[in-house]
């Protein structure tokens, strides 16, 4: 593995925790395998190791851009990384009021229902 695997997979554990990335190393097949090395060598190993924003401001960032894109599957998953980020609740509903804005209202809508069906169950 390169030294950006290696960076990447440990920022990935920091955000996402281990119980997740665990999770996903299991489900790793030969086929996903070479797309698992990219986003872990690009998305986690390049961009959120980037010294250029706080992992709050990523958090943020991310969020606004999934639901922006209309990319909902990941919000959850982000919504929880945000206890290892530092990203409030309060950080995360004004990234949405942003996507409001500028990418439409119902897409704020329905990111803001994500978020806030994920909070209840990380609350029980």
């Amino acid at each position: 593995m390169t030294n950006r695997y290696d960076t990447g997979m440990s920022v990935r554990r920091s955000v996402l925790g281990d119980a997740h990335v665990d999770r996903a190393e299991a489900n790793k097949t030969p086929l996903d395998e070479p797309f698992q090395t990219l986003i872990t060598e690009s998305a986690w190993g390049t961009v959120w190791a980037s010294d250029g924003l706080s992992r709050r401001e990523r958090s943020m960032l991310t969020l606004a851009l999934l639901a922006a894109c209309g990319n909902f599957e990941e919000i959850p998953m982000h919504i929880r990384a945000c206890a290892n980020t530092g990203a409030s609740k309060e950080d995360v509903m004004e990234a949405f009021q942003h996507v409001a804005i500028y990418a439409g209202v119902p897409k704020a809508n329905h990111a803001i229902k994500l978020a806030k069906q994920t909070w209840a169950e990380l609350e029980k």
